[in-house]
Protein backbone atom coordinates (compact mmCIF):
# COMPACT_ATOMS: atom_id res chain seq x y z
CA UNK A 1 0.00 0.00 0.00
CA UNK A 2 1.10 3.59 -0.36
CA UNK A 3 0.33 7.03 1.30
CA UNK A 4 0.33 10.20 -0.55
CA UNK A 5 0.85 13.32 1.96
CA UNK A 6 -0.01 16.51 0.07
CA UNK A 7 1.44 19.58 2.24
CA UNK A 8 2.49 21.90 -0.27
CA UNK A 9 0.47 24.82 1.55
CA UNK A 10 2.40 27.96 3.56
CA UNK A 11 0.36 27.28 6.96
CA UNK A 12 -0.48 30.85 7.10
CA UNK A 13 -2.71 30.56 9.98
CA UNK A 14 0.23 28.85 11.79
CA UNK A 15 2.25 31.77 11.75
CA UNK A 16 5.05 32.57 13.16
CA UNK A 17 5.49 28.82 13.95
CA UNK A 18 5.11 28.02 9.81
CA UNK A 19 7.44 30.85 8.89
CA UNK A 20 10.88 28.37 9.65
CA UNK A 21 9.02 25.34 8.99
CA UNK A 22 5.88 23.77 7.42
CA UNK A 23 3.22 23.33 9.55
CA UNK A 24 2.73 19.44 8.94
CA UNK A 25 6.46 19.41 10.51
CA UNK A 26 5.61 21.16 13.62
CA UNK A 27 6.11 19.26 16.70
CA UNK A 28 2.68 18.24 18.87
CA UNK A 29 3.44 15.61 21.79
CA UNK A 30 7.22 15.17 20.86
CA UNK A 31 6.64 14.12 17.01
CA UNK A 32 5.77 16.06 13.99
CA UNK A 33 1.97 16.19 13.08
CA UNK A 34 2.72 14.16 9.92
CA UNK A 35 4.56 11.44 11.87
CA UNK A 36 1.41 11.33 13.77
CA UNK A 37 -0.58 11.00 10.83
CA UNK A 38 1.52 8.27 9.31
CA UNK A 39 1.29 6.04 12.21
CA UNK A 40 -1.73 6.24 13.05
CA UNK A 41 -2.83 5.26 9.18
CA UNK A 42 -0.62 2.47 9.28
CA UNK A 43 -2.22 1.43 12.26
CA UNK A 44 -5.50 1.95 10.73
CA UNK A 45 -4.00 -0.60 8.01
CA UNK A 46 -4.13 -4.81 7.48
CA UNK A 47 -1.76 -3.99 4.73
CA UNK A 48 2.01 -3.26 4.46
CA UNK A 49 3.12 0.02 3.52
CA UNK A 50 6.11 0.38 0.72
CA UNK A 51 5.99 3.99 0.14
CA UNK A 52 4.96 7.09 1.29
CA UNK A 53 4.93 9.95 -1.11
CA UNK A 54 4.90 13.43 -0.05
CA UNK A 55 3.98 16.39 -2.26
CA UNK A 56 5.57 19.83 -0.77
CA UNK A 57 6.76 22.99 -2.11
CA UNK A 58 10.59 24.22 -2.54
CA UNK A 59 10.92 23.91 1.67
CA UNK A 60 14.61 22.57 1.02
CA UNK A 61 16.71 19.58 1.28
CA UNK A 62 16.95 19.72 5.50
CA UNK A 63 12.76 19.07 5.13
CA UNK A 64 12.57 16.68 2.42
CA UNK A 65 15.52 14.97 4.67
CA UNK A 66 13.35 14.79 7.94
CA UNK A 67 10.29 13.73 5.76
CA UNK A 68 12.38 10.66 4.54
CA UNK A 69 13.08 10.00 8.37
CA UNK A 70 9.11 9.93 8.73
CA UNK A 71 9.25 7.26 5.59
CA UNK A 72 12.20 5.32 6.94
CA UNK A 73 10.60 4.73 11.06
CA UNK A 74 7.73 3.00 8.93
CA UNK A 75 9.90 0.69 6.88
CA UNK A 76 8.61 2.37 4.04
CA UNK A 77 10.10 4.31 0.64
CA UNK A 78 9.88 7.87 0.64
CA UNK A 79 9.42 9.30 -2.64
CA UNK A 80 9.43 13.18 -2.81
CA UNK A 81 7.37 15.25 -5.57
CA UNK A 82 6.78 19.18 -5.71
CA UNK A 83 3.58 21.65 -6.46
CA UNK A 84 4.98 25.00 -7.46
CA UNK A 85 1.66 26.47 -7.75
CA UNK A 86 -1.47 25.99 -5.32
CA UNK A 87 -4.17 24.82 -8.21
CA UNK A 88 -6.17 23.02 -5.79
CA UNK A 89 -6.68 19.37 -3.91
CA UNK A 90 -7.08 16.91 -7.05
CA UNK A 91 -3.84 18.83 -8.90
CA UNK A 92 -1.62 18.20 -5.65
CA UNK A 93 -2.38 14.60 -5.58
CA UNK A 94 -1.51 14.58 -9.16
CA UNK A 95 1.72 15.91 -8.58
CA UNK A 96 2.48 12.40 -7.23
CA UNK A 97 1.35 10.72 -10.16
CA UNK A 98 4.31 8.28 -10.37
CA UNK A 99 3.34 6.91 -6.84
CA UNK A 100 -0.48 6.54 -8.10
CA UNK A 101 -0.66 2.62 -8.45
CA UNK A 102 -2.19 -0.02 -6.60
CA UNK A 103 -3.86 0.70 -2.85
CA UNK A 104 -3.27 4.15 -1.72
CA UNK A 105 -4.37 6.00 0.97
CA UNK A 106 -4.69 10.10 0.62
CA UNK A 107 -4.01 12.33 3.64
CA UNK A 108 -3.98 16.24 3.68
CA UNK A 109 -1.66 16.93 6.79
CA UNK A 110 -3.51 19.53 8.69
CA UNK A 111 -5.55 17.21 10.87
CA UNK A 112 -4.86 14.24 13.20
CA UNK A 113 -7.77 11.58 14.02
CA UNK A 114 -8.23 8.75 16.16
CA UNK A 115 -10.10 5.64 14.64
CA UNK A 116 -10.35 2.43 16.87
CA UNK A 117 -11.45 0.01 13.55
CA UNK A 118 -9.09 -0.85 11.07
CA UNK A 119 -10.59 -0.55 6.89
CA UNK A 120 -11.76 -3.34 4.59
CA UNK A 121 -8.85 -2.69 1.47
CA UNK A 122 -11.15 -4.70 -0.57
CA UNK A 123 -13.28 -2.24 -0.76
CA UNK A 124 -13.81 0.28 -4.04
CA UNK A 125 -13.11 3.32 -1.77
CA UNK A 126 -13.45 5.02 1.80
CA UNK A 127 -13.69 8.47 2.59
CA UNK A 128 -13.57 9.18 6.46
CA UNK A 129 -16.04 11.22 7.91
CA UNK A 130 -17.01 12.91 11.10
CA UNK A 131 -19.98 13.83 12.50
CA UNK A 132 -20.42 17.78 13.24
CA UNK A 133 -22.79 19.98 14.50
CA UNK A 134 -22.19 22.60 11.93
CA UNK A 135 -21.49 21.50 8.80
CA UNK A 136 -22.19 24.52 6.62
CA UNK A 137 -18.21 25.33 6.24
CA UNK A 138 -17.39 21.71 5.45
CA UNK A 139 -17.98 19.10 2.42
CA UNK A 140 -20.44 16.42 3.61
CA UNK A 141 -21.38 13.19 1.96
CA UNK A 142 -24.85 11.52 1.98
CA UNK A 143 -24.64 8.05 2.32
CA UNK A 144 -27.36 4.96 2.41
CA UNK A 145 -28.75 2.30 4.24
CA UNK A 146 -25.30 0.75 3.37
CA UNK A 147 -23.13 3.50 4.36
CA UNK A 148 -22.39 3.60 0.79
CA UNK A 149 -21.85 7.26 -0.50
CA UNK A 150 -24.17 8.97 -2.46
CA UNK A 151 -23.55 12.08 -2.76
CA UNK A 152 -21.49 15.32 -1.93
CA UNK A 153 -22.19 19.02 -1.01
CA UNK A 154 -19.96 21.43 -0.64
CA UNK A 155 -20.43 23.76 2.49
CA UNK A 156 -24.30 23.33 2.54
CA UNK A 157 -26.09 25.77 3.46
CA UNK A 158 -29.09 23.87 4.46
CA UNK A 159 -28.98 20.71 6.18
CA UNK A 160 -28.35 17.61 4.22
CA UNK A 161 -25.78 15.52 6.36
CA UNK A 162 -23.84 16.00 9.20
CA UNK A 163 -21.08 13.89 8.05
CA UNK A 164 -17.97 16.17 6.91
CA UNK A 165 -15.01 14.69 4.95
CA UNK A 166 -11.86 15.47 7.33
CA UNK A 167 -9.25 15.09 3.83
CA UNK A 168 -8.35 11.04 4.68
CA UNK A 169 -8.90 9.00 1.75
CA UNK A 170 -8.74 4.79 0.84
CA UNK A 171 -8.73 3.81 -3.21
CA UNK A 172 -8.06 0.48 -4.26
CA UNK A 173 -6.76 1.72 -7.74
CA UNK A 174 -4.49 4.65 -7.31
CA UNK A 175 -4.39 3.99 -12.21
CA UNK A 176 -8.40 4.94 -11.41
CA UNK A 177 -7.68 7.96 -9.37
CA UNK A 178 -5.11 8.90 -11.02
CA UNK A 179 -7.30 8.72 -14.84
CA UNK A 180 -10.15 10.99 -12.96
CA UNK A 181 -7.75 13.34 -11.30
CA UNK A 182 -6.01 13.92 -15.24
CA UNK A 183 -9.99 13.84 -16.59
CA UNK A 184 -10.16 17.29 -14.56
CA UNK A 185 -6.93 18.46 -15.53
CA UNK A 186 -7.55 17.78 -19.43
CA UNK A 187 -11.19 19.31 -19.42
CA UNK A 188 -10.51 22.10 -16.77
CA UNK A 189 -12.92 21.33 -14.33
CA UNK A 190 -12.86 23.29 -11.81
CA UNK A 191 -14.68 24.62 -8.62
CA UNK A 192 -14.17 28.37 -7.25
CA UNK A 193 -11.03 28.75 -9.81
CA UNK A 194 -8.92 24.88 -8.57
CA UNK A 195 -9.18 21.59 -9.54
CA UNK A 196 -10.77 19.64 -6.31
CA UNK A 197 -10.94 15.69 -4.99
CA UNK A 198 -14.32 16.23 -5.03
CA UNK A 199 -15.20 16.47 -8.04
CA UNK A 200 -12.86 13.38 -9.10
CA UNK A 201 -15.03 11.13 -6.41
CA UNK A 202 -18.38 12.67 -7.85
CA UNK A 203 -16.81 11.17 -11.14
CA UNK A 204 -16.14 8.08 -9.35
CA UNK A 205 -19.46 7.54 -8.10
CA UNK A 206 -20.92 8.37 -11.31
CA UNK A 207 -18.81 5.79 -13.18
CA UNK A 208 -20.13 2.92 -10.78
CA UNK A 209 -17.36 3.16 -7.91
CA UNK A 210 -18.89 2.47 -4.38
CA UNK A 211 -17.33 4.75 -2.12
CA UNK A 212 -17.48 3.96 1.42
CA UNK A 213 -18.21 6.61 4.54
CA UNK A 214 -15.34 5.31 7.22
CA UNK A 215 -16.31 6.62 10.31
CA UNK A 216 -13.86 8.39 13.25
CA UNK A 217 -14.03 8.81 16.77
CA UNK A 218 -12.71 12.13 16.76
CA UNK A 219 -11.20 14.65 14.20
CA UNK A 220 -8.18 17.15 15.53
CA UNK A 221 -7.20 20.39 14.07
CA UNK A 222 -3.86 21.83 13.76
CA UNK A 223 -4.95 24.97 11.55
CA UNK A 224 -3.68 27.57 14.08
CA UNK A 225 -2.15 27.74 17.38
CA UNK A 226 -5.30 27.68 19.79
CA UNK A 227 -6.14 24.25 17.83
CA UNK A 228 -2.81 22.79 17.64
CA UNK A 229 -2.50 23.34 21.55
CA UNK A 230 -5.32 21.21 22.21
CA UNK A 231 -4.46 18.51 19.66
CA UNK A 232 -0.97 18.37 21.42
CA UNK A 233 -3.73 17.69 24.72
CA UNK A 234 -5.65 15.06 23.31
CA UNK A 235 -2.85 13.05 21.53
CA UNK A 236 -0.74 13.17 25.04
CA UNK A 237 -4.00 11.99 26.64
CA UNK A 238 -4.54 9.14 23.81
CA UNK A 239 -1.04 7.90 23.74
CA UNK A 240 -0.09 8.52 27.22
CA UNK A 241 1.29 5.15 27.45
CA UNK A 242 4.28 5.97 24.60
CA UNK A 243 5.59 8.98 26.91
CA UNK A 244 8.47 7.86 29.06
CA UNK A 245 10.47 10.50 30.69
CA UNK A 246 14.33 10.87 29.50
CA UNK A 247 17.26 9.33 31.63
CA UNK A 248 19.17 12.63 30.20
CA UNK A 249 16.45 15.25 32.25
CA UNK A 250 18.15 17.12 34.52
CA UNK A 251 15.45 18.21 37.27
CA UNK A 252 16.13 20.10 40.43
CA UNK A 253 13.16 20.90 42.59
CA UNK A 254 10.70 20.15 39.69
CA UNK A 255 7.31 18.71 39.60
CA UNK A 256 6.20 16.86 36.15
CA UNK A 257 2.22 16.30 36.04
CA UNK A 258 1.98 13.95 33.64
CA UNK A 259 0.97 13.26 30.69
CA UNK A 260 4.04 15.34 29.24
CA UNK A 261 6.42 14.86 26.51
CA UNK A 262 10.16 15.77 27.62
CA UNK A 263 12.70 15.52 25.14
CA UNK A 264 16.35 14.45 25.41
CA UNK A 265 18.63 16.57 27.53
CA UNK A 266 15.99 18.80 29.20
CA UNK A 267 16.64 20.76 31.96
CA UNK A 268 13.95 21.70 34.41
CA UNK A 269 14.84 23.48 37.85
CA UNK A 270 12.01 25.30 40.09
CA UNK A 271 9.51 24.33 37.99
CA UNK A 272 6.20 22.53 37.60
CA UNK A 273 5.42 21.41 34.28
CA UNK A 274 1.98 20.15 33.11
CA UNK A 275 -0.35 18.45 32.70
CA UNK A 276 -0.34 18.47 28.55
CA UNK A 277 3.32 20.06 27.99
CA UNK A 278 5.40 19.15 25.26
CA UNK A 279 9.04 20.44 25.87
CA UNK A 280 12.02 19.45 23.06
CA UNK A 281 15.21 18.55 23.14
CA UNK A 282 18.05 20.50 24.75
CA UNK A 283 15.64 23.48 26.45
CA UNK A 284 15.58 24.87 29.92
CA UNK A 285 12.74 25.75 32.26
CA UNK A 286 13.79 27.38 35.23
CA UNK A 287 11.56 29.31 38.24
CA UNK A 288 8.07 28.47 35.93
CA UNK A 289 4.91 27.39 35.76
CA UNK A 290 3.82 25.65 32.63
CA UNK A 291 0.60 24.07 31.72
CA UNK A 292 -0.89 23.03 28.36
CA UNK A 293 1.78 24.43 26.16
CA UNK A 294 3.92 23.45 23.39
CA UNK A 295 8.18 24.09 23.71
CA UNK A 296 10.52 23.18 20.65
CA UNK A 297 13.90 22.63 21.11
CA UNK A 298 16.84 24.60 22.39
CA UNK A 299 14.78 27.27 23.77
CA UNK A 300 15.25 28.92 27.38
CA UNK A 301 12.05 29.91 29.65
CA UNK A 302 12.88 31.57 32.75
CA UNK A 303 10.13 33.35 35.59
CA UNK A 304 7.43 32.83 33.18
CA UNK A 305 3.62 31.47 34.13
CA UNK A 306 2.44 29.83 30.86
CA UNK A 307 -1.24 28.17 29.47
CA UNK A 308 -2.12 27.61 26.51
CA UNK A 309 0.74 28.67 24.45
CA UNK A 310 3.39 27.73 21.58
CA UNK A 311 6.83 28.32 21.75
CA UNK A 312 9.38 27.44 19.22
CA UNK A 313 12.76 27.22 18.25
CA UNK A 314 15.62 29.24 20.29
CA UNK A 315 13.59 31.34 21.97
CA UNK A 316 14.05 33.28 25.15
CA UNK A 317 10.92 33.75 27.31
CA UNK A 318 11.99 35.87 30.46
CA UNK A 319 8.60 37.33 31.43
CA UNK A 320 4.94 36.30 33.67
CA UNK A 321 2.53 35.93 30.87
CA UNK A 322 -0.35 33.37 30.35
CA UNK A 323 -0.96 33.04 26.54
CA UNK A 324 1.99 32.81 24.65
CA UNK A 325 3.12 32.22 20.69
CA UNK A 326 6.19 33.23 19.84
CA UNK A 327 7.94 32.00 16.62
CA UNK A 328 11.94 30.62 16.22
CA UNK A 329 14.60 32.50 16.92
CA UNK A 330 13.03 35.20 19.32
CA UNK A 331 13.50 36.79 22.26
CA UNK A 332 10.36 37.89 25.00
CA UNK A 333 11.79 39.52 27.93
CA UNK A 334 10.40 42.02 30.96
Amino acid sequence: MKIVIPMAGMGKRMRPHSLTIPKPLIPVAGKPIVEHLVEDIVQLSNEKVDEIAFVIGRFGKQVEESLKKVAEHQGAKASIYYQDEALGTAHAILCAEKSLSGKTVVAFADTLFRCEEKFDSNCDGIIWVNQIDDPSAFGVVKVDGKNVITDFVEKPTEFVSDLAIIGIYYFKDGENLKKELQYLIDNDIKDKGEYQITNALENMTANGKKLQAGKVQEWLDCGNKNATVYTNQRVLEIKKRNYKIPSSIKQKHAVIIEPCSIGENVEITHSIIGPHVSVGANTKVDNSVIQNSIIQENSNVSNACISNSMIGNYVTVNRAAEDLSIGDFSVSEE
